[in-house]
């Protein structure tokens, strides 16, 4: 999961390295008053979220994958702490009745 952030956060970084140079070499427009700056940051996130969809689709497969891992394994665990529980509760139950 963090190789896939790292990988996006590159290619973002990517896309604002471009966009600030494209606003330089005033190929695309400069943004109203002080307002630069912002403009280039989020022409920036647009062009790199398609940009990491297409490109980074194979990681984030990959990030998936190993999430829902993470995620049956707990579930397993919470289902095999339950099952202790409920097998220490009907023990309770039958060793009181028998008493």
């Amino acid at each position: 999961m963090l190789r896939y952030t790292l990988m996006r956060l590159g290619v973002f970084a990517g896309c604002l390295v471009a966009v600030w140079g494209l606003v330089y070499f005033g190929v695309v427009p400069r943004g109203l008053g002080q307002s630069n700056g912002m403009w280039i940051i989020l022409l920036a996130l647009v062009i790199s979220a398609p940009l990491s969809f297409v490109l980074l689709r194979k990681e984030r497969d990959r990030a998936s994958e190993t999430v829902v891992r993470r995620v049956d394994r707990m579930k397993a665990n919470l289902e095999a702490n339950r099952s202790q529980e409920d097998e220490a509760v009907d023990s309770a139950r039958t060793h009181g009745q028998t008493s």
